[in-house]
């Protein structure tokens, strides 16, 4: 709870996979809000935040399960605006004297509903003005289990075929709830669900990244005083964005350290140190330590081991050049909040683990320094609109991400350096034909992955026996869900044919058109 001057919004978390695109719909509305695992929500809590209005999430769990998540008693005597989110919507029903019926999953017998639903109104209802004006309305539906009656007070405003209780509200007290996830994009309109309840709550909307800036740097001033500050510099938008706020706060007392780990792109290194000595009056330290990290990795296959090892080597490479400046307490890192989520829930939440991420969790005790994580609230874009309220410039603000372990996750199977220079070869040439063709800047990130397998090919009169490669380009918002781009065939032609041409080792080029989910951006 660090924001003590706007107007706070609580999602309380109870474990639902896209309870954070909740917190990008408000962020967009410029509402400030925070998510807390309900076990950390209580009544004193509570009292000590004083949120304007409160969301619940949906959830995984059944809350006909005897010791099933459960929201503070005291949250429903305190006159705020509530929304329920699936489970959420259940939640309130269960503890406000309604009941739920388990489905199926959780051995009611109940209905359940998963994927698109369209919903019927009933009665007009403010929390959905702009709705329903061309008839029944599409969302995603995701419950084992559904409301059998009502809560006092509660009424019908909306049904779907297996959920009779699909939109329900308790005007009197600004209570409502919904079976359904207005949270993600194939409820077409439920950002505009999310817009009428801040509306109908009284928020300002004035949540901006110019505020944002405000607040971190004088959050960083509290933290770290007159003390120094290593930040972990990759040349990637997240880690410059951090180094240029730090800077902003603190100035000479931060030092950056580029960790080159050869698992970068081709000619990477060069560019990082050119463009932040040439532009930027920084400190700059640059760590070629490849040699220690292709070693370590050399043999290992097992996509986890390798993110292990890399974050291993990146505390110790930091341990090691932190004792260099002297007088260092603090180490920066570009850490986002999808990097957050995807590792531990936010703030200690039920979420599912679904990968680890090098740069997330506390630094060993043994090396001595704290963790400073400016970026840590935001998404992928609000950092790009930070970075452009910080002067950087467009085109830097404009590049695709990249991961920390580098190259390491996009060479499936073991690790060898000529595997590397194929890969930085046929990568560079796929970036280079996405910006001939003016479409660098439609695309969320693009990459090749050079894959653990050769293919037979006929390379003029001879056999070739090499490797083969897989595009990927996903367009995204903020990296939590994305669809693959649709090149056309004489895009993918010509960029195949070029690869295979101008890169030795590759003799065959595939398109990865998997969507995230079920697949994730990167390939390990």
């Amino acid at each position: 709870m660090t924001d003590q001057t706007h107007d706070r919004l609580l999602i309380i978390d109870f474990g639902s996979q896209v309870t954070q695109l909740i917190a990008r719909r408000l962020r967009e509305l410029n509402v400030y809000c925070e998510i807390h695992p309900y076990q950390n929500v209580t009544e004193a809590f509570l009292r000590e935040m004083q949120p304007r209005a409160v969301i619940l999430s949906g959830g995984p769990d059944s809350v006909t399960r005897p010791g099933s998540p459960r929201a503070p008693e005291a949250l429903f005597t305190m006159g705020l605006p509530i929304l329920g989110i699936c489970y959420g919507q259940q939640v309130m029903m269960q503890q406000l004297g309604g009941l739920v019926q388990g489905g199926k999953i959780s051995g009611g017998g109940g209905t359940a509903e998963f994927g698109r639903a369209f919903v019927t109104p009933t009665t007009a209802l403010p929390l959905l003005d702009g709705w329903f004006e061309a008839g029944d309305e599409q969302v995603w539906m995701s419950h084992g289990d559904h409301v059998s009656k009502l809560a006092p007070g509660f009424e019908v405003y909306g049904t779907s075929p297996n959920a009779p209780y699909a939109i329900t509200a308790d005007t009197t007290r600004n209570f409502y709830a919904v079976q359904f996830h207005p949270e993600v994009h194939h409820t077409p309109k439920g950002a505009k669900l999310y817009e009428n309840f801040v509306r109908l709550a009284g928020f300002a909307g004035d949540w901006t990244m110019g505020a944002y800036r405000e607040k971190m740097i004088e959050a960083i001033r509290d933290q770290v005083g007159d003390r120094k500050v290593i930040c972990a510099l990759s040349g990637g938008v997240d880690s410059s964005v951090a180094a240029i706020l730090i800077h902003e706060a603190i100035g000479d007392n931060l030092t950056c350290v580029f960790v080159d780990h050869g698992l970068l792109r081709k000619n990477e290194a060069e560019e990082v140190v050119g463009m932040f000595r040439d532009n930027y009056n920084l400190k700059l330290i640059h760590a070629d330590e490849s040699d220690l990290f292709l070693g370590e990795l050399d043999g290992v296959s097992d996509p986890e081991t390798k993110r292990k090892i890399i974050g291993r080597l990146f505390i110790d490479v930091f341990q090691k050049y932190a004792d260099q400046v002297e007088g260092a307490e603090f180490l920066a890192q570009g850490t986002l909040y999808p990097d957050v989520i995807e590792s531990v829930s936010f703030s200690g939440g039920p979420s599912v683990t679904i990968k680890s991420h090098h740069n997330v969790g506390g630094l060993p005790e043994k090396m001595g320094l704290k963790l400073v994580e400016p970026l840590r609230e935001l998404f992928k874009d609000e950092v790009r609109a930070l970075g452009r309220e910080l002067g950087l410039p467009p085109s830097f603000i404009g590049r695709h991400p990249f991961p920390g372990p580098g190259l390491a996750i996009r060479c499936p199977g073991e690790i060898t350096r000529p595997k590397l220079e194929i890969l930085r070869e046929a990568d560079a040439v796929y970036i280079d034909q996405i910006r001939k063709h003016g479409l660098y800047d439609d695309i969320w990130q693009a990459f090749v992955a050079i894959l653990p397998v050769r293919t037979v090919g006929v390379m003029g009169d001879g056999r070739t026996y090499d490797y083969a490669c897989a595009l990927r380009a996903v367009t995204s918002v903020d990296g939590m869900t994305a669809d693959y781009y649709p090149f056309t065939h004489d895009f993918l032609g010509e960029t195949a044919t070029r690869i295979i041409n101008e890169v030795p080792g590759i003799n065959r080029v595939t398109y990865d058109i998997t969507s995230k989910p079920p697949g994730t951006i990167e390939w390990e």
